[in-house]
């Protein structure tokens, strides 16, 4: 199925040497879908870019060559589908898009069947795209990776969790989400986003630049059952000695074993490190839970295509609330 005549080109941002981690806007022709391959052609409205991503094409090249178009987080309108697809012509959708394939800073896109879903009815575009990335980072954490249990599971109920970078895009749904399953959640973030921070549910919230991890887990009662970390390197190295014994460290970062410190007891820790996989039937509970309001996804800042360096810089600042949005409708 397609829908009406669509312009031949595009307008692009296109990283044009995998070495730097420079960005260009230039017109491109519009992909072409493989229909047979559950290929959705998506008309983009707002695209978001992810903390380092310009770094990944040098140090994690896609297995076969691509057109090097950044951002894999997307909302828009379907405009060509698959016949059999649950995701007609006209459909409001939203996805993270696998990296294999180019991403989608573009005014129109690719995404596959089973990474799409229809976006929350309740949420803007803007807001839309603020979702797929870090709202499924934080739902493999939780229940596919740290073996605890699903969304529904009893073993939550009391289990402490710690999330640092607890303001920043993967942070605000670990710490929403884990709050509806019945865990405590303590925070890390900057003094500004203190009240923030346990506005979104955080029971405890810990301000890094006043208060020391390693002193705060030697308090009666401080260790935790889990952390989900999402800075790394100290921050990383430091709640290590926040875990209980059997606990389970989570790193969406750098392998935890990479900073364990010297000198910590043998407390039998279970450490992860992984990169979410763009899941539809992931997704879809996500979204029934926005569409519920017992989670909400959390914008920085919108800006149009053309001021992509602007964006770029204000995400690498790293102290941006929540996501940074480009939005293709504007100024064209």
């Amino acid at each position: 199925m397609s829908s009406t005549t669509l312009p031949k080109t595009m307008r692009a941002l296109l990283q044009p040497n995998s070495e730097e981690t420079r960005l260009i806007q230039t017109t491109l022709d519009i992909p072409t879908p493989d229909l047979n391959a559950n290929e959705h052609l998506i008309r983009v409205h707002c695209i978001s870019p992810c903390a380092k991503e310009l770094h990944w094409l040098k140090y994690f090249p896609p297995p076969k060559p691509r057109t090097q178009i950044p951002c894999y987080d997307i909302a828009g309108t379907v405009v060509k589908s698959p016949q059999n697809s649950p995701f007609g012509v006209g459909d409001e959708v939203y996805a993270r898009t696998n990296y294999i394939r180019p991403g989608c800073a573009s005014d129109y896109a690719v995404a596959v069947t089973d990474e799409l879903a229809h976006r929350p009815k309740n949420l803007s575009w803007a807001e839309s795209t603020a979702v797929p990335l870090s709202a499924q980072t934080a739902w493999q954490a939780l229940f596919v990776q740290s073996g605890i249990g699903d969304f529904g599971s009893q073993e939550w109920k009391g289990k402490r969790v710690l999330v640092t970078a607890a303001s920043g895009g993967v942070g605000i749904w670990v710490v929403q989400i884990a709050r509806l399953i019945g865990a405590t959640v303590i925070g890390t973030c900057g003094s500004r986003n203190v009240d923030f921070v346990k506005g979104l549910g955080a029971s405890e919230v810990i301000d890094y630049r006043k208060t020391d991890l390693r002193e705060w887990a030697q308090e009666p009662g401080s260790q935790v059952d889990m952390v989900v970390d999402c800075v790394g390197g100290k921050s990383l190295a430091d709640v290590w000695w926040c875990m209980k014994d059997g606990g389970v460290l989570i790193s969406i970062f750098q392998p935890p074993e990479q900073v364990r410190p010297e000198g910590l007891d043998e407390r039998s820790v279970k450490s992860v490190f992984f990169v979410m996989q763009p899941k539809r039937e992931h997704l879809e509970p996500i979204t029934e839970l926005v569409e519920a309001g017992k989670c909400r996804p959390v914008v920085d800042s919108i800006w149009p295509l053309e001021l992509f360096e602007e964006a770029f810089e204000r995400l690498d600042g790293g102290h941006a609330r929540g996501k940074i949005i480009l939005d293709l409708s504007l100024n064209q």
